[in-house]
C-alpha cells in the first residue's frame, strides 16, 4: 500500500468456498484498490497458478483459512471478537500496511 492506510480503509471479507474451515479465506482487502471487495466470480475462472497474483491485483492485503484463523485465535495472535482489527493491526507488524 502506498502512503499511510488507516483501519477504515480496509474491511475484512469473508469468502467460502465449501463448509469445511479450510475451504473458508479471511482477506484483509483495501477499499481504495476493491471498495466492493473481490470479484470472487472473475476469481474462479483464474487459472490456479495465478491465484495469489489475482489476489494481489484485487487489494487483498491478508488471506488466512479458517484454520489459520482458529489457531492463531488459540494462540491469542488474533482477536475472535475484533477480527478486522487484529488481521489490520498484524499486516501493520508485518509491514504489509505502512502507517506513518
Amino acid at each position: 500500500m502506498s502512503d499511510s492506510t488507516k483501519l477504515n480503509q480496509t474491511f475484512l471479507q469473508k469468502i467460502e468456498f465449501g463448509d469445511e474451515p479450510e475451504d473458508i479465506y479471511y482477506c484483509l482487502i483495501d477499499k481504495k484498490i476493491s471498495p466492493d471487495g473481490l470479484d470472487v466470480d472473475k476469481m474462479r475462472l483464474t487459472d490456479p497458478r495465478n491465484i495469489d497474483a489475482q489476489f494481489r491485483e484485487q487489494g487483498c492485503l491478508l488471506m488466512f483459512t479458517g484454520d489459520e484463523i482458529a489457531s492463531l485465535i488459540n494462540r491469542g495472535e488474533l482477536d475472535a471478537e475484533k477480527l478486522h482489527q487484529s488481521l489490520f493491526d498484524t499486516a501493520v507488524r508485518e509491514n504489509i500496511i505502512k502507517q506513518n
